[in-house]
């Protein structure tokens, strides 16, 4: 099996490297800053149900430090809005082999949102889309909290921009063995939107509101997401079938339930919300439509990201109101 490089080591990156070292699968870790430090000193911490397990990865601080020759394959781990820059620093580097460069190598984009295919694809002749289902979360270098176990989550792989089926079937062979259920996904796209629906959770979970009101307001939301991808006639994968839920059990000191977006508050970083409600919006704007409920979510935000704001500090934006969230979906504006 060929070697993987993992670009991001935070919880579906450091979860992946560790994983694959578990099941023998080579792989080589580009972590950063106090992410690389505190992995090169301590290893990867993976905290689950049963209790903690310590892996040792090898881990280094960029692409040339990695070595990669022709034969290996990257995997993209980095949040989508660090997307471009990390392709762009990464894409012309030469292979150590002398056999190429590394745009030449498959990469896997595991991303969340709509645009990192196109991004790679832009420098990389062969991208593989991956829309990932994780419960896990990673709020402290080298430390990545896992309660689902045995099977850790759940991958969908699809060639971009069409089927490559050789090259999915040995990656999704990897995932299955790094402890995820993998599938094969026809149109890796409409997949990503499906995902992309189920992330605006992910944004309602920042606001302050009562479960009822954020209930409401991510209906809300994926209500008129799913009216611009109508409009512009992009599809959406249906659910998929015969997914064994995941077993998630309890880890100590752990608060379930808050996944990447409010993640990336808690810890202060950069966030992707211009990627999943933004990528609703710019597509409504494309096409001639308006999406005011996910772009109040943008603005509101993004604002609050630029104030340096955590989790819990803002009530949902005033368009979340009785008479808008109630509006048929045919009425938006177009």
């Amino acid at each position: 099996m060929s070697r993987y490089i993992v670009i991001g080591a935070g919880a579906l990156g450091g979860l992946l490297a560790a994983q694959w070292i578990l099941a023998d699968v080579p792989v080589t870790l580009v972590a950063r800053g106090a992410q690389y430090d505190a992995i090169a000193r301590d290893g990867i911490r993976i905290r689950r149900p049963h209790g903690d397990e310590v892996v040792r990865v090898h881990v280094v601080d960029s692409i040339g430090e990695a070595l990669p020759t022709s034969s290996d394959a990257l995997v993209l781990a980095v949040k989508s809005q660090d997307a471009e820059s990390a392709i762009a620093a990464i894409a012309w580097q030469p292979l150590a082999d002398g056999e190429g460069l590394v745009a030449d190598l498959p990469i896997l984009t595991v991303q969340n949102g709509l645009a990192t295919e196109a991004v790679a694809l832009r420098r990389f002749a062969t991208v593989i889309g991956v829309s990932v289902g994780i419960p896990s979360s990673h709020l402290e270098p080298g430390v990545v909290v896992s309660p689902a176990y045995p099977t850790v989550g759940a991958a969908w792989l699809g060639g971009y921009p069409k089927s490559l089926p050789g090259e999915e079937e040995r990656h999704r062979v990897a995932f299955a063995a790094a402890g995820f259920a993998a599938a094969i996904e026809p149109d890796i796209a409409a997949a990503k939107r499906r995902k992309l629906l189920a992330s605006m959770h992910n944004m309602v979970d920042v606001f302050a509101a009562e479960l009822e009101q954020a209930e409401d307001a991510e209906a809300a939301l994926v209500e008129e997401a799913r009216f611009v991808f109508a409009r512009a006639k992009l599809p959406i994968a249906p659910p998929p079938v015969g997914v064994v839920p995941l077993q998630i059990g309890n880890v100590a000191g752990h608060v379930p339930g808050h996944l990447s977006t409010w993640q990336s508050f808690a810890r202060g970083t950069t966030n992707e919300v211009d990627f999943l409600s933004g990528e609703v919006v710019l597509i409504a704007r494309e096409h001639g439509l308006t999406a005011p409920l996910n772009a109040a979510v943008a603005r509101a935000l993004g604002a609050h990201a630029a104030r340096g704001g955590r989790p819990g500090e803002v009530p949902l934006p005033p368009e979340f109101v009785y008479d808008l969230l109630s509006r048929p979906r045919w009425s938006y504006s177009v």
